[in-house]
């Protein structure tokens, strides 16, 4: 899924905290091609999460510079447009609002867009549907199982058609079972949109469903390779 221009760049990015004392990341030279699927490994602490959390625009680079399809990012509201309209992002900790029902978290996602109400919720119950919890649409979170709670998350970062889905450990706090489906259900809906899909995990068994393999030890790539099938098959 080669492509002339990257969906998404990092050129010599770092990420300094507490005045240079932390180091995050150093030098990062990364780009994510349209539809490709990229996992993230590496040891606690390697700055997998800095890395996800900079190209989502949550936060930003001491230096080196961030590119969309070939134009830097450098301005919070063209993050948080990037945000609205490009990218996904779906994180361990579900970060669903409590007091409102599954439909109603994923309708939020498109608060803002132009999208009339009726179609918003037309929208997010298909959405849910489409995840597996079309008998859940009005649980509020608290009575969702976490894999459950995953799933609309899931649905969430979808409402708005995203190039980019970011996941970062999003199997983190699931049993093996949920997990499973979690990961079966990201795969499936990859498989449907073309979009590219970024994941950090700590588990092998995911790490080698990715077609590329990005290793990140103290802050820096330590190693970026192809499965060999993948490249087999383009």
């Amino acid at each position: 899924m080669a492509s002339a221009r990257p969906l998404i760049a990092l050129e010599k990015v770092s990420r300094e905290y507490d005045d240079g004392t932390v180091v995050a990341l150093r030098d990062i030279d990364l780009s994510i091609a349209p539809g490709e699927f990229v996992v993230i490994t590496g040891p606690s602490g390697s700055g997998k999460s800095s890395l996800i959390h900079i190209m989502a625009g949550f936060d930003h680079p001491t230096s080196g510079t961030v590119l969309w399809e070939g134009r830097p990012v450098t301005s919070l509201r063209g993050w948080t447009e990037l945000r609205r309209t490009r990218i996904g992002v779906v994180f361990q900790e579900f970060l669903l609002l409590p007091t409102l029902s599954a439909v109603e978290n994923v309708e939020m996602a498109m608060a803002g867009t132009g999208i009339a109400k009726a179609a918003r919720r037309a929208r997010a119950r298909e959405l849910l549907d489409l995840v597996g919890l079309s008998a859940r649409l009005q649980h509020l979170p608290h009575a969702l199982s976490g894999g459950e709670r995953q799933r609309v998350a899931i649905a969430r970062s979808i409402a708005n058609k995203p190039s980019l889905l970011l996941s970062d450990e999003p199997t983190g706090n699931l049993d093996s079972t949920s997990a499973a489906t979690v990961i079966d259900l990201l795969q499936s809906i990859r498989s449907q949109t073309g979009m590219a899909f970024v994941l950090v995990t700590h588990d092998d068994k995911i790490a080698a469903l990715g077609e590329r393999q990005v290793r990140i030890k103290d802050g820096r790539v330590a190693s970026d390779a192809v499965r060999a099938s993948a490249m087999a098959a383009t």
